[in-house]
């Protein structure tokens, strides 16, 4: 019998591919990540998106213990000034801007105030974000455009809006994505591919920005102590109470987090997950992801049959 044509070219694209897949790696991981712990060689000026509180306040008192610049931005002015006032005695220093990632404007403005205040910037963080929560069918298309204009446009207005100085510094971008985006746990869909976005936009910048020498990370975090469910929007309250459950019940800190992040960072890790259960279960997903989705089938019945429950 005559061999198909087509699998040889297929074959042939798939070892292409695999070749060129392993060399960019090897370039990323010695070119960009595995520098020494001291790696930053730039003037340690940071900016953080939803720095008011929660995980965005404790990743800039981690580095602001270091000694950085800090520019920070949120919604909430009130939470800016205590997070500033905090990373002064932690050792830092720099300044607060009022800022909504769904307004390009206001971030390319903030992109400027730090030009003018710092002389540029080493780091981004784009960290802002908010909770959501309901079954698909239950979720308007309000609630889609409201999670992805916040949890996935702002980071990539962010990236868009502070890359030219990036590139002048050869600095680093980390955005903070969730294990949601990996796991693709029930009853939260929006927010699930809004945080998958976040991961695919990283993974391709990645590549992209590696010949301007400009770095990515990526973090995927569980659930961890916060008040993220502060912003949480969703159709009924029963999946609110659900979420907050499963927040108050975990043992890892959103400080923890951060000191997580600062570590894998200087280790030049570019996915970062710092849960190890989230590792686990991510490692489950790549041997065995149908195992995975019948576990997910049954958590998305505990979850209805809860919501039932409490509805009475």
């Amino acid at each position: 019998m005559a061999s198909d044509p087509s699998r040889g070219l297929l074959r042939a694209f798939i070892n292409w591919m695999v070749r060129g897949c392993r060399k960019n790696l090897r370039y990323t991981a010695d070119h960009f990540f595995r520098e020494p712990q001291g790696y930053f060689p730039m003037q340690n000026r940071m900016m953080i998106t939803g720095a008011g509180s929660g995980l965005g306040r404790e990743i800039a008192l981690r580095w602001a213990r270091e000694g950085w610049q800090l520019a920070l931005s949120d919604v909430s002015e009130p939470g800016l000034q205590e997070t500033l006032k905090r990373v002064r005695e932690a050792g830092g220093d720099g300044f607060v801007q009022r800022c909504d990632v769904r307004d390009y404007s206001q971030l390319t403005a903030f992109a400027q105030a730090c030009e003018v205040k710092l002389g540029g910037i080493d780091v981004i963080v784009n960290n802002a974000g908010v909770a959501s929560g309901g079954f698909f069918a239950e979720l308007s298309l309000e609630d889609w455009d409201w999670q992805i204009a916040i949890n996935l446009m702002g980071v990539v207005k962010g990236c868009k809006a502070f890359l030219p100085l990036l590139e002048k510094s050869k600095g680093r971008i980390i955005n903070i994505a969730s294990m949601a985006a990996l796991m693709q746990g029930p009853a939260m869909s929006n927010y699930n591919v809004a945080k998958a976005g976040v991961v695919a936009l990283s993974e391709s910048l990645l590549v992209e920005l590696k010949q301007q020498e400009v770095g990515v990370h990526v973090v995927c975090p569980s659930f961890f102590q916060t008040n993220l469910l502060d912003s949480f929007r969703g159709p009924t309250p029963a999946m609110k109470a659900q979420v907050g459950k499963l927040l108050e019940s975990s043992p890892i800190s959103a400080a923890d987090i951060a000191d997580y992040i600062y570590q894998r960072v200087a280790e030049g890790e570019f996915m970062i997950l710092p849960h190890e259960q989230g590792r686990m279960a991510w490692a489950l997903k790549q041997k065995n992801p149908q195992l995975l989705y019948d576990e997910m089938t049954v958590m998305a019945d505990k979850m209805r049959a809860k919501a039932q429950a409490i509805k009475g």
